[in-house]
């Protein structure tokens, strides 16, 4: 592992938090489910559009309900995904004022930053959590798979909370590490490596 990312991910490519005791196993747990849920979500997404394809040009019609198995899986793939990039620092930044502060500075900032993107993030889950019960009452159904929509849309207060604790452990490591962290893992600086654009 290099030193600037210490505990992101060991030899066998297995995330680490670097959360000391419960907090990381929290934190481990739940990238392990987002790992499985991505694969799995863009794995099934790839076959189902290649199934789709096929069905299209040997019987001339298409699978009817491809649409919608895609429409759930995309869904899936979104709100599992604001987690995964939140544990691995990937959300865009404007970042111009941030890097101007000096290393104390940014770490107080970040420290904010996290938390108030926590507390964003649960307000988004509370408010997507009515969003399905109103679904759930109006009992709408998927014309082809023939299931209550609201099942489609649970993986948005999930998406949200993962993330706000996410953000929220990321508030908790700066405050008990003394380098500046954008998440869990992932320690605030510019590789060597990247190219402007």
């Amino acid at each position: 592992m290099s030193e600037n990312s210490p505990d992101l991910e060991d030899d066998t490519g297995t995330y680490e938090s670097g959360l000391p005791g419960f907090l990381g196993t929290i934190d481990e747990v739940i990238a392990k489910t987002e790992a499985v849920m991505l694969a799995v979500g863009v794995i099934l997404m790839a076959i189902n559009t290649c199934v789709n394809v096929i069905a299209r040009f040997v019987f001339g019609e298409g699978l009817f309900f491809s649409g919608e198995i895609n429409r759930i899986l995309i869904i899936l793939i979104t709100f599992a995904g604001i987690g995964y990039a939140a544990r691995h620092g990937r959300h865009i930044r404007m970042s111009a004022v941030y890097d101007a502060v000096p290393t104390k500075g940014r770490k107080a900032l970040m420290i904010f930053i996290a938390l108030f993107t926590s507390v964003v993030m649960f307000f988004l889950c509370y408010h997507s959590y009515g969003y399905v019960e109103t679904l759930y009452s109006r009992g709408r159904i998927l014309p082809a798979l023939g299931f209550e929509i609201w099942w489609i849309y649970v993986w948005a207060p999930v998406g949200f909370a993962i993330t706000g604790i996410q953000y929220f452990l990321t508030a908790i490591k700066n405050l008990t590490s003394k380098d500046v962290y954008l998440s869990t893992g992932v320690i605030d600086g510019y590789a060597d490596s990247e190219s402007e654009v």
